[in-house]
C-alpha cells in the first residue's frame, strides 16, 4: 500500500504558500465594504461557475443565515448561480455568457455590491457581470487565482491567490468566506 505523506505535505505547503501571499489589506477592505452594504440595506450579488458556484452558494448561506439570523441588521446576499430555471433559460435562449449579467440588469441598484468568483479570472459570464457592475459604478469584489485574468483588472477589491493551482485557489476562496464570517459574527 502506497504512503501518501509526501503528496499530503506538498498540498499543505501549497496552501500555506497561498495564505502567505494574500493581501490582508484587501480582505480588510472587503470586510468594510460588506459591512457597509449590510448597514445601508444594500444587496450583495455573488456568482461563480463549477467549484466557484459552490463557494458562492456557501457565502450566501453563511451571510444570510449565519450572520443575519436573530440580528437587527441583516445581510442581503443573492447568489446568481442558484436559480437553475433562470440560469438555464438564459443559457439556452440568450447565451451562457449572459447568465449573470442579465440577472444583474433586473436587480442591481446603486450602492449594491457584486462579488465575482473565477479561479482563472477569465470566465466570460463572470466578466460580463463585473463589467456591467463597473459601468453602473457598483463595487466589485473579485476572487481570483493564477495571474488574476480580466476579473482582477476589473475588481475594486482584489481577493487574489497568486498560485497556478485551481484546487488550492478554490480552497482559499472558501477560507475568505469563513474568515470574514468569523470576524463579522462577533459584531452585532
Amino acid at each position: 500500500m502506497k504512503d501518501y505523506t509526501v503528496e499530503i505535505n506538498a498540498y499543505y505547503d501549497r496552501l500555506k504558500s497561498g495564505i502567505d501571499q494574500i493581501d490582508r489589506n484587501e480582505i480588510n477592505r472587503a470586510l468594510k465594504t460588506l459591512k457597509q452594504a449590510r448597514d445601508n440595506n444594500k444587496y450583495i450579488f455573488i456568482m461563480g461557475n463549477g467549484g466557484s458556484a459552490s463557494t458562492a452558494s456557501h457565502f450566501a448561506g453563511d451571510f444570510n443565515k449565519g450572520l443575519s439570523l436573530n440580528r437587527d441588521k441583516r445581510f442581503r446576499f443573492v447568489c446568481l448561480n442558484d436559480n437553475a430555471a433562470t440560469v438555464l433559460s438564459l443559457a439556452n435562449d440568450v447565451a451562457y455568457e449572459a447568465i449573470f449579467v442579465e440577472q444583474l440588469k433586473n436587480f442591481l441598484s446603486d450602492g449594491d455590491v457584486v462579488i465575482a468568483i473565477s479561479g482563472s479570472g477569465n470566465s466570460a459570464n463572470v466578466i460580463r457581470a463585473a463589467e456591467y457592475a463597473k459601468e453602473r459604478k457598483n463595487q466589485v469584489i473579485g476572487l481570483t487565482g493564477y495571474a488574476g485574468g480580466k476579473l482582477m483588472a476589473l475588481s475594486d477589491i482584489k481577493l487574489h491567490i497568486p498560485l497556478d493551482d485551481m484546487q488550492v485557489v478554490e480552497d482559499l476562496h472558501m477560507v475568505f468566506d469563513h474568515l470574514m464570517m468569523s470576524i463579522l459574527y462577533k459584531e452585532s
